[in-house]
């Protein structure tokens, strides 16, 4: 192993798949780079661990799930190679009601997701859904150049890169709602709305369908451009630490120097300028240059108080959210079956599992209602988007939603690779929202009865699904913040409703520090933009 310099030309706080980016692209450069990380393992929340006591073989994707947005150009640019494997279908959207029931299953095959959505849905919904997707895909075209680029105001990048006839669309689209960017397309079916909210519009954000930015978060989850997926995530074989090593490897090859269980306690400053790091260990690293690849709010803490311009720290401050999501990472000793899929059904397993509140009322008829006004299957009474609306009021109150919505995924399925020999499969549960603290107990009090909770819902899907439980492990939001380092478990960092140039900027008025992690333009996720953009900028002040 390697010892540790005492001085580098670039110090970057923070191995995950941003920090690893900028190392890679900083030492072909022909700087010397030094990557230091706080724990004992590579990537951030972008790795594979093994969590599980009981099932110790069994492969997991802890923290990130899947991999969708990275822009195909920067891994031309980096030339490397990650290995994803396509998941078809893509999307699930069970009921749970018996056979017979309405289902959506989205893949490939365009005919038979129209058939289905003819026979559950309505006409209606099918044109609402291409209009959606045609003009999803326009933009998702002319944005991406943007993500490998300095950040701009969102009117200046809506004059630079959005064709004219979509530029007000996408200013009203990243400032608005998801709620009202949906309702343009005139969906009869709020579980179809619901679906759509809550997957691209509502993930990871501390928020609800009806606020500012969410048309933003709902824009950056659709950006999905790598080889292959039809604007689909995908998954990275052998978990999204496969991510984390390929870019750690590629920077060790071009000379960087990556040490884990290196916690920094400081930047130290002389004269108006980042002069290196502390460690916690009392050791020093001088450098020319500090990169924070950790969260913002984690590297304004490492600087000492007065040094960064007051104006960044109080705009940063602002916008400052805790985390409100829940992962439930489960080991199965076996496949669940979903009631309502048929026996010929293709497997849903690969797919991003949808229980969504309402769903139940997609299956009751205009009878069963007893008479109550039915909208595209469901009652007025069961509407899914009101109870999306009050899911973020118990949120909002600090209260656990008896009915939140979750995401479920199964991917050993499409990557075997992941199982122990025994035959195990790794799941999980992305349950969004919850509240980051609770009103009236705590987590440690509240969780064991809420993860039963949860199970509970699966089973109405998929009877008997918790008894297929080997073992867990639960992330809250303080549990996010615990196990990865990510300063109030926000998952994005910066809160995605935060745009572009109001995100932390990659030079922060220090000379010498910069920032470049989910927290950066463009957005939060596993995208990597913002370690290209840092290292450019730093290469480019440095010249």
């Amino acid at each position: 192993m390697s010892t540790l310099p005492e001085r580098a030309d670039v110090v970057i706080i923070g191995s995950g798949h941003n920090g690893l980016v900028s190392a890679v692209l900083l030492a072909r450069a022909g700087l010397d780079v030094v990557v230091l990380e706080a724990a004992g393992v590579l990537g951030g929340a972008t790795r594979t661990e093994h969590p599980f006591g009981k099932v110790p073989g069994l492969g997991q994707s802890t923290g990130s799930y899947l991999l969708g947005l990275m822009p195909p150009e920067l891994l031309a640019t980096l030339d490397v190679d990650i290995p994803v494997l396509r998941r078809d279908p893509h999307y699930f959207l069970p009921t749970p009601g018996g056979a017979g029931s309405p289902y959506l299953l989205f893949g490939t095959d365009r005919d038979a997701t129209r058939a289905q959505m003819e026979r559950f849905f309505s006409p209606r919904d099918i044109a609402a859904d291409e209009a959606m997707q045609v003009e999803i895909a326009a933009l998702r075209a002319d944005l991406a150049p943007a993500w490998l680029q300095e950040p701009a105001s969102v009117e200046e990048i809506a004059d630079r890169h959005i064709r004219p006839q979509l530029q007000s669309t996408f200013i009203d689209l990243v400032r608005g709602s998801v709620a009202d960017y949906l309702q343009r397309f005139q969906f009869k079916s709020e579980l179809l709305m619901s679906m759509y909210a809550v997957t691209d519009g509502l993930s990871g954000l501390n928020a609800g369908p009806d606020d500012p930015g969410t048309g933003h978060n709902f824009l950056v989850h659709n950006m999905c451009r790598l080889p292959g997926s039809d604007g689909t995530w995908m998954v990275a074989a052998g978990g999204m630490g496969s991510v984390s090593r390929t870019f750690a490897s590629a920077a060790r090859s071009a000379g960087a120097q990556i040490f884990t269980g290196t916690p920094v306690s400081a930047v130290t400053v002389s004269q108006g300028a980042a002069t290196g790091v502390a460690l916690a260990d009392g050791r020093t690293v001088a450098a020319r240059v500090v990169l924070g690849a950790c969260d913002p709010y984690e590297l304004m803490s490492l600087v000492p108080e007065g040094a960064l311009p007051a104006a960044l720290t109080s705009r940063m401050a602002s916008v400052k959210r805790t985390g409100t999501t829940l992962k439930l990472n489960l080991a199965l000793s076996g496949l669940p079956r979903f009631s309502c899929l048929p026996e010929d059904a293709p497997s849903p397993f690969g797919s991003t599992i949808h229980l969504l509140p309402g769903s139940a009322g997609l299956s009751l008829t205009a009878a069963e209602n007893r008479g109550n006004t039915v909208t595209g299957g469901l009652s007025e009474t069961d509407s899914p988007m009101a109870a999306l609306r009050a899911m973020w009021a118990d949120v909002q109150a600090g209260r656990l939603p008896a009915e939140p919505t979750i995401e479920w995924y199964l991917h050993t399925t499409v990557d075997p690779s992941l199982r122990d020999e025994d035959g195990h499969h790794s799941s999980a549960l992305f349950v969004q929202s919850v509240p980051y603290e609770l009103a009236g107990t705590t987590w440690d009090e509240a969780l064991p009865g809420y993860v039963d909770r949860l199970l509970e819902l699966c089973d109405r899907y998929a009877p008997g699904t918790s008894a297929l439980v080997a073992d867990l492990m639960p992330l809250t939001p303080p549990g996010i913040e615990r196990h990865f380092g990510i300063t109030g478990g926000h998952i994005h960092h910066v809160d995605n409703t935060v745009a572009f140039d109001e995100r932390m900027p990659y030079f922060t008025g220090l000379d010498g520090l910069y920032a470049g992690s989910a927290g950066a333009h463009p957005a939060g996720s596993v995208i990597g933009a913002a370690g290209h953009n840092a290292a450019k900028r730093i290469l480019s002040d440095l010249r």
